[in-house]
């Protein structure tokens, strides 16, 4: 049984690695080119690009190992010639199962080992930075692309997979709504679920026009968010002015001409002349609260995220198995 899934499998897996091997290669070369440099601002691309690689990786590994592995066999009926000379139900998809999520969490280990090594002194560098709007390995942007949390993506990708082709019993459809689910979850985990796993950092600064970084506001020239440093590598939860009592103030309250008339050539804004103006609001019983995940949370961060995609994965095979009796 172990060697007739091989055979179905090999084509589609060897796809895969000799992809994974060659972007391995490629970093493995580049990554020597960014160790002692301090200026990474030609690599915006390379950097940018090798995320959306890891981010791919899973998708593709769910659409093209997950669905085709059982809803090709189901669509065809050529599990019951597999059924009939003693092969269990359950023993026919534990193979699968096995297989397919061995080689998933291989090739997404290997890529994220790869791009985390590769990205790993921009990373340093971006975690020095205290602009609010600086992107770390902290953000949602990267933190999926980086250390062992792709691992558990590529396992929930492929069970995702086989349960939808379970599901439905056709390839292409099982595919596309494979694709739509997986992006959703995706989505929907660092907004709702990350932030949460562990009890944000909840900080309150005083207004002070040393402190403040810069500010926002509309054409109308009303102050909605005055932007301070953030915590060097944290993720920024939420910024925002509060008055006396705790609650969030936006827009903020008039203090006076705060925002300056629009720079030309001879006339630049004072940007003291800004903060002194703003930090009247102080004066006024206001302070700034900011919310974050810090820096240090990376790796638990990594590992919790990782457990709850294995444990969506043994749910997802636990309704596999369950389906499959009634096929």
């Amino acid at each position: 049984m172990t060697w007739l899934t091989w055979r179905q499998f090999r084509i589609p897996a060897a796809s895969v690695y000799a992809a994974v091997v060659a972007v391995c290669a490629f970093l493995a070369i580049t990554g020597q080119n960014l160790v002692n440099r301090t200026d990474f601002s030609d690599m915006d691309v390379m950097y940018g690009g090798t995320s959306i690689m890891v981010y791919a990786l899973p998708a593709v590994i769910g659409v093209f190992w997950g669905v085709p592995l059982v809803a090709r066999e189901l669509e065809t009926g050529t599990h019951n010639l597999v059924w009939n000379q003693s092969i269990t139900r359950g023993r026919w998809l534990t193979t699968k199962l096995g297989v397919g999520v061995v080689a998933a969490v291989i090739a997404a280990g290997l890529l994220s080992a790869a791009v985390s090594w590769w990205a790993g002194p921009i990373d340093a560098a971006a975690a020095q930075e205290t602009e609010y709007f600086a992107l770390t390995r902290m953000s949602p942007v990267f933190f999926a692309a980086r250390g062992i949390a792709p691992v558990g993506y590529a396992a929930f990708a492929f069970v995702l997979g086989v349960a939808v082709g379970v599901l439905l019993r056709r390839t292409v459809a099982a595919m596309a709504v494979t694709l739509v689910v997986f992006t959703a979850v995706m989505v929907a985990v660092p907004l709702f679920v990350r932030p949460y796993v562990l009890p944000p950092v909840e900080e309150t600064i005083a207004i002070e026009p040393s402190s403040i970084m810069g500010i926002k506001g509309n054409e109308s020239g009303v102050i909605e968010e005055i932007v301070f440093p953030k915590p060097p590598g944290a993720w920024m939860l939420a910024n925002e002015t509060v008055d006396s009592t705790g609650t969030a103030v936006r827009p903020l309250p008039e203090v006076g001409d705060c925002l300056p008339p629009p720079a030309s050539e001879d006339r630049l804004p004072d940007i003291a002349q800004i903060k002194a103006c703003i930090g009247k609001l102080a004066d006024l019983g206001y302070s700034q609260r900011v919310t974050y995940q810090p820096g240090s949370r990376f790796w638990p961060l990594q590992w919790l995220e990782t457990g709850l995609f294995l444990a969506l994965s043994a749910l997802l095979a636990w309704f596999c198995y369950r389906r499959i009796r009634h096929v």
